[in-house]
């Protein structure tokens, strides 16, 4: 229990103390007018309520991430704590609040054209491409879980299909209708809801007193097939949401779009970080506990048990009835939450790449239509094939994990050329990229090197990035100095 309590005060520490440094190292501007004024639509850009822009990107951001990653993230052992305090603090809700705050600076453009800004046309166009992709296989991920829990709560006629194409006509209306239409009323209530389910997982930690592992009992890898999964880097990309996950950036310009003041940015983006990282600490003590020492645990932790299932046996166990209510209401949820948003998020990535106003409906239309045809087909594919929604999160987590690096190193050339401290980047991006790197090595959906090789390999790449990072601000000194000379 030492561990956990000193973790969820380190996260909050972190909040008041390095959330400041970095929003003063930023260098906030209260006077200067957002987006949500300067180019207010109707549709993306609107004023909101900071409580409700904060729940929503919360939710965002969260879903049922922090919940599933930290359970998976829970049977490599003790360590998952340090990575969930270390790396929300000091890399995710960084990465989080820059990439809002750069996106809030800059008129709330989307991620992509902060990447090409300061990364090269080229990284640009990658990215677009990457991006869309990215959330086209977000949403096609979180329909599956909830249209299956659906199907098996409702009449047999109301089957997987069903759910799936009510799942989809909802996803369709809130990627097309302003976001204040149906995000704005219903995500605030979906948002403490699931705050709400973390607080009685919490309250039940204090109550039952639960065996929780210590960090001092040893870091060793507990995970079932360790010899295949060692710790680093597959453990960083199980647990993102609730540490660092590329995604956030993609869901923080949608904020930063509906803000009212830039002075709101710390506790919008940083804040909210850092509560998921709560929730995800929550989460990976509950199974700590519940995969090293209960029978029914162990058994699941053996068989490799889907974490919706373990998400139900903890609340049912801790929370009673109620728990079983909101452990349906959380799966079912968040998931759709974090999907739709995604849609979003790929609509106006696509808008900006081909500066194509969003205020008519029909031009919305143009963009969704086609997007909501590849969902379709991915969905079809991964359905076909039974192993086919493993295969795509798998896919998806290292994705994540690859957009993470890249926007960290977009944001260390945004610090650098701002003339502020850009080490507080530089040093994520490094290590978020020597994770993306080994990950893909090491993985039997990568090249299933040898460890040590994928080690070498990882960290000789990463060091060419650095090097060429180098290089760079090098180049751009000497760019610099000759526009003052002239």
């Amino acid at each position: 229990m030492i561990t956990f309590i000193a973790s969820i005060v380190l996260l909050i520490l972190g909040y008041f103390i390095y959330g400041k440094l970095i929003e003063r190292n930023f260098g906030v501007n209260v006077k200067k007018k957002t987006p949500a004024y300067t180019k207010q639509d109707g549709i993306d850009y609107i004023p909101m309520k900071t409580w409700k822009i904060f729940l929503i990107q919360f939710l965002n951001i969260a879903g049922l991430g922090p919940i599933f990653g930290a359970i998976m993230g829970a049977k490599f052992g003790s360590a998952s704590f340090i990575w969930i305090v270390i790396g929300c603090i000091f890399g995710g809700a960084v990465h989080d609040y820059l990439a809002g705050m750069i996106s809030l600076r800059k008129g709330g453009v989307s991620l992509p054209e902060i990447h090409g800004e300061y990364l090269g046309n080229g990284v640009k166009q990658f990215m677009r491409v990457f991006m869309v992709l990215l959330m086209i296989l977000v949403g096609v991920v979180f329909v599956a879980g909830p249209a299956e829990l659906l199907a098996n709560l409702t009449a047999r006629y109301l089957d997987l299909t069903f759910w799936i194409v009510v799942i989809f006509i909802y996803y369709i209306f809130a990627t097309l209708l302003p976001i204040d239409k149906i995000i704005g009323k219903i995500y605030p209530v979906f948002g403490i809801c699931l705050l709400f389910m973390a607080f009685g997982i919490l309250i039940s930690i204090f109550v039952y007193q639960p065996a929780i592992p210590e960090i001092w009992e040893g870091l060793q890898n507990k995970h079932p097939n360790s010899a295949n999964m060692p710790i680093f880097p597959m453990m960083f990309v199980s647990i993102a949401c609730g540490a660092v996950s590329g995604f956030h950036a993609t869901q923080s310009p949608l904020m930063a779009r509906c803000m009212k003041n830039e002075k709101y940015g710390r506790p919008v983006f940083y804040g909210s970080m850092i509560v998921e990282g709560i929730v995800a600490l929550i989460w990976a003590a509950a199974a700590s506990y519940f995969f090293f020492e209960t029978e029914t645990g162990k058994e699941m932790f053996a068989n490799g048990t889907n974490a919706a299932v373990i998400v139900d046996v903890i609340t049912k166990e801790w929370l009673g009835a109620v728990g079983a209510v909101l452990a349906i209401f959380g799966v079912i949820a968040a998931p759709i939450s974090t999907g739709d948003t995604a849609f979003r998020s790929a609509r106006l990535i696509i808008a900006d790449f081909l500066k194509y106003d969003q205020k008519p409906m029909r031009k919305r239309l143009h963009i969704a239509i086609p997007m909501f045809a590849v969902a379709v087909i991915v969905l079809i594919y991964s359905l076909m094939d039974k192993n086919g929604f493993d295969i795509i999160w798998r896919y998806f987590s290292w994705a994540n994990q690859v957009l993470a690096a890249v926007t960290l190193w977009a944001i260390t050339i945004y610090m650098y050329q701002e003339k502020k401290w850009y080490l507080i980047t530089l040093i994520p991006a490094q290590f978020m990229t020597m994770v993306s790197i080994c990950y893909i090595l090491i993985a039997p959906e990568g090249f299933s090197l040898s460890h040590n090789l994928s080690y070498w390999l990882g960290g000789g790449i990463t060091a060419i990035i650095l090097f060429f990072f180098c290089r760079y601000m090098l180049n751009y000194n000497e760019k610099v100095k000759n526009i003052k000379k002239k």
